[in-house]
C-alpha cells in the first residue's frame, strides 16, 4: 500500500467533481463523508454541497492559493479491499493532521489496483493552514506507520513471515512492506538470544499442563503463542512472539511441539487469542491503534464515480497494451 499526495492546484475543489461526476458508472463507491457538519444529516448530499462547505471553510484564509487536499492511497492489485483502504486512509489522515478537517474518501475499482481517493481542505477551521512540510515524505512514513510497519519493526525476527505474523497477531492492516532493502538487514542481523530462549523453555515446561496455558502465556509474561494446523487438523508448529523482549522465536527453537502437547491443550482455543489483557504489556502505540482510529460516526451511502486516471501514475506501473496509446495527463 502506498500514499501519494496530488500535486495539481485547485482552488475550487476539483478533486470533489472528479469524484462524483460519473454517477451512471459503476467505477466506485462513496465510502466515508467526516465533518461536514450539517451536510451529513442531509438525505442526499449533492456534489456541490460537499464543495461549498469546502469552500467556506478555505475562505477563511485568502492568502492560500492551493486550498484543496487530494491524495491517493493504493493498494497493489486487489491486495487490499474497499473497507481496508478506507480504515487505512482514516488513520493516515489523522496522522497527517487531517483527522479533524472536513473530507471525503472515495473507493475506486476501475483500474488494475484497488484505491481511494481523499479530497479535504488544506485550510482549518481556525483559518490556519495545515502543516504542509515534507508532506510527500511524511505520507509515505505515516502509511508505514498505520499499517504496522515500524511497529514490528522494532521486534527482531529471523524470516519474512515472522515480520506478517507480528502485524497479524497485533490486528494490523500492512501485509505488502515495501522496503526490502530495510526488512534484508533486519533479517541478516537477526541472532538468537540464547537466554531467553532458556527462560522461555523454563516457563513452559513450568506452565504447560495449566489448562489456561496459552491465555496465561499471554497476560502475565507477554508471550503469544501461534500454533500453525491445516483446519480441522492438530498443529505441525508454532511460533513464539515475546513482546516483553520485543522477539519471535520457531518454537522448536524453545520447546518440542510434541513435547509440549503432551498435556492436551484445546486446539479449538489456542488461535483464538483474547487481547482483554494485552495492556500489561503492549507499547502504547500498539494500544493506541486498537482504540484512536474508530471514526466517528457519519453520512455514508453508495455512489458511482467515473473512470480513473491516475493509479497508475502514482504506482508509476505500465497500463496494459490498447488497441490505441493513452497518454495520462494528471
Amino acid at each position: 500500500m502506498i500514499a501519494h499526495i496530488l500535486e495539481k492546484p485547485s482552488r475550487t475543489f476539483a478533486g470533489v467533481k472528479y469524484n462524483t461526476d460519473k454517477v451512471d458508472r459503476n467505477t466506485g463507491e462513496l465510502m466515508l463523508i467526516a465533518n461536514f457538519g450539517a451536510i451529513q444529516a442531509l438525505n442526499n448530499p449533492r456534489p456541490q454541497d460537499l464543495v461549498n462547505y469546502l469552500l467556506m471553510v478555505s475562505g477563511q484564509n485568502k492568502a492560500i492559493k492551493n486550498t484543496q487536499f487530494h491524495a491517493v492511497i493504493s493498494a497493489n492489485g486487489r491486495n487490499y479491499n474497499k473497507q481496508e483502504l478506507t480504515k487505512a486512509a482514516v488513520m493516515w489522515l489523522k496522522e497527517m493532521k487531517y483527522g479533524s478537517q472536513p473530507y471525503l474518501i472515495v473507493f475506486h475499482k476501475d483500474t488494475e489496483n484497488n484505491h481511494v481517493h481523499i479530497v479535504s481542505s488544506r485550510v482549518g477551521k481556525d483559518g490556519k493552514q495545515v502543516d504542509r512540510d515534507y508532506e510527500q515524505v511524511r505520507a509515505v512514513r505515516n502509511i508505514n506507520k498505520v499499517l504496522g510497519y515500524d511497529f514490528a519493526m522494532q521486534y527482531r525476527f529471523s524470516t519474512k513471515a515472522q515480520f506478517y505474523l507480528i502485524l497479524e497477531n497485533q490486528g494490523f492492516l500492512g501485509r505488502d512492506y515495501l522496503d526490502e532493502k530495510k526488512l534484508q538487514k533486519r533479517l541478516s542481523s537477526y541472532v538468537p538470544d540464547k537466554d531467553r530462549i532458556t527462560d522461555l523453555k523454563t516457563l513452559f515446561i513450568c506452565h504447560k499442563a495449566n489448562p489456561q496455558f496459552v491465555k496465561l502465556m499471554r497476560s502475565q509474561y507477554g508471550v503469544d503463542l501461534v500454533f500453525h494446523a491445516s483446519e480441522g487438523k492438530k498443529p505441525y508448529g508454532y511460533t513464539v512472539i515475546d513482546h516483553a523482549s520485543k522477539q519471535v522465536f520457531k518454537g522448536s527453537e524453545i520447546l518440542n511441539l510434541k513435547y509440549l502437547l503432551d498435556d492436551g491443550l484445546n486446539f479449538e482455543l489456542i488461535n483464538k487469542p483474547d487481547h482483554t489483557d494485552l495492556n500489561d504489556y503492549l507499547s502504547h502505540e500498539a494500544i493506541t491503534y486498537y482504540a484512536e482510529y474508530t471514526p466517528e460516526p457519519v453520512y455514508i451511502r453508495p455512489v458511482m464515480i467515473s473512470d480513473d486516471v491516475d493509479d497508475q501514475q502514482v504506482l508509476g506501473m505500465k497500463r496494459r497494451r490498447q488497441k490505441k496509446a493513452r497518454t495520462n495527463t494528471r
